[in-house]
């Protein structure tokens, strides 16, 4: 069920209502927005009684079944799109939001040039691989918590936020502890324990779509993001296995206009992973900006010839700068900033 509340009540008088939610044996989630605050009450309504007694109260606006498998992401839960803060960066917002930087994290060196370029062009959050989930146990891993320290340095030397991939639920407090987003990669869409001990962490967590992913499959591995009492949950769509040879993945563009109506939480495209291939990344990120993503993330390397992964998916900084300056009538287009 979900219970919207007027505007500008008290918080004597929210946490009324609250009480009432568990009272009645469910358990209530509080979803903030600019205009309404939203609750959604998990709970067996078969062996409850029913909230629509709530509708009497002064207090509450509304309330409503979710007929939904997803609960908490679903755009029935909340209504108006919600807004990720991360360190002032608004996602989901008016601000069109970029997330570049390299696929590893490989020296102080090649992060730092590559922070300081991508920054310059006018990227606002920073990414890179400390810990790598890679196909062959022979391929290069990661720098670990030395990866990690360098991606801190590097942001302290900017000012942009972080995104790093978690792999680990042992190692999710430590990311926790440099990250400002945990990125949850394909390979681990679904491995429910992992995305529990991310959420929990409360640092805004970015899901990407499984490799062979349904989005339902999708949206209810986001359920357990917002389920765990963390809101700040980001979609991210980086391609999808099919029968194609000629791209890395298949871009599925459509999950734009389908996560924008199924569920309130920000998109996010990774047009690297999603082609594979660096001469097809502008294209896709023009297609995204144009359908109403809310942000890209992208791959960037000062020399991706010599990239220690993925090299081929990674663009150039001076081409980075080339496609920033690409998108903006494109995101001005989309009414965005």
């Amino acid at each position: 069920m979900i219970v919207v509340l007027k505007p500008k009540i008290s918080a004597k008088e929210e946490k009324a209502v609250l009480s009432e939610i568990k009272k009645l044996g469910y358990k209530p989630h509080v979803m903030r927005g600019v205009e309404r605050t939203v609750v959604g009450a998990i709970g067996d309504e078969r062996k409850h009684k029913s909230l629509e007694t709530l509708t009497t109260w002064s207090q509450v606006e509304q309330v409503m079944p979710v007929q939904k498998r997803y609960k908490l992401v679903s755009r029935e839960a909340h209504k108006a799109n919600s807004t990720i803060n991360v360190r002032g960066n608004i996602v989901g917002g008016k601000k069109f939001q970029v997330m570049a930087g390299p696929c590893s994290v490989e020296s102080e060196q090649q992060l730092l040039k590559t922070a300081h370029a991508v920054k310059k062009a006018g990227a606002t959050i920073l990414r890179g691989g400390a810990f790598k989930p890679r196909t062959s146990p022979y391929e290069f891993q990661g720098l670990g918590l030395k990866g990690l320290k360098l991606l801190a340095k590097a942001r302290k030397e900017t000012g942009l936020p972080v995104i790093t991939e978690l792999l680990s639920e042992d190692h999710a407090e430590l990311v926790a502890e440099y990250a400002d987003i945990l990125q949850i990669g394909a390979r681990n869409a679904q491995n429910f324990q992992l995305l529990i001990a991310a959420a929990k962490t409360g640092k805004p967590v970015l899901l990407k779509r499984g490799l062979s992913m349904k989005i339902e499959e999708w949206l209810l591995a986001g359920e357990y993001i917002l389920a765990n009492e963390n809101p700040n949950l980001f979609f991210c769509e980086r391609g999808i296995r099919t029968f194609e040879t000629y791209t890395r993945n298949t871009l599925d563009l459509s999950t734009i206009p389908i996560i924008k109506k199924e569920s309130h939480c920000p998109i996010v495209i990774d047009p690297s992973q999603g082609a594979g291939r660096a001469d097809l990344v502008v294209a896709m990120c023009k297609g995204a900006v144009a359908m109403g993503a809310d942000a890209l993330l992208i791959e960037v390397h000062p020399n991706p010839a010599e990239a220690w992964s993925d090299g081929a998916q990674q663009v150039t900084l001076e081409g980075f700068a080339k496609l920033m300056e690409e998108l903006q009538p494109f995101i001005t287009a989309a009414g965005r900033e």
